[in-house]
């Protein structure tokens, strides 16, 4: 089921839908940096949703199918649900769903992240 409704859609400060990948990628690599975080950590691939509501943070990202993927900076393996939902603020992301990574053959779901200067990651 889906944590993204209508009602959420409709008061997006930011939303782009459709074929836009591109677009998609672009925009949330630059939220991310924004918020002071690396802009390759939700490496997501055809995307094909992309929304922000700007006064609650709350992002959601749908790529087509979901994939795993390895993360070279963080070193570990991860696998992204077909939609991805997150709040942002500056050097955090909270509530994370649709995220898991592998460590040591077990799967843990992620649910925050935070990023110190210099960049160290903290899931």
């Amino acid at each position: 089921m889906s944590l993204v409704t209508q009602d959420i859609r409709a008061s997006a400060s930011h939303i782009y839908h459709g074929e836009c990948d591109a677009i998609c990628q672009e925009n949330s690599k630059r939220l991310l940096k924004e918020m002071g975080l690396p802009n390759d950590l939700l490496t997501l691939q055809d995307i094909g949703e992309f929304g922000y509501l700007k006064n609650t943070g709350f992002v959601w990202l749908r790529q087509k199918k979901p994939y795993k993927t390895k993360n070279e900076k963080a070193g570990a393996v991860s696998s992204q649900a077909s939609e991805v939902t997150t709040y942002v603020e500056k050097f955090k992301i909270k509530k994370l769903t649709g995220v898991k990574a592998r460590e040591l053959m077990v799967w843990f779901a992620i649910s925050e992240v935070s990023v110190d200067n210099p960049p160290k990651y903290h899931f």
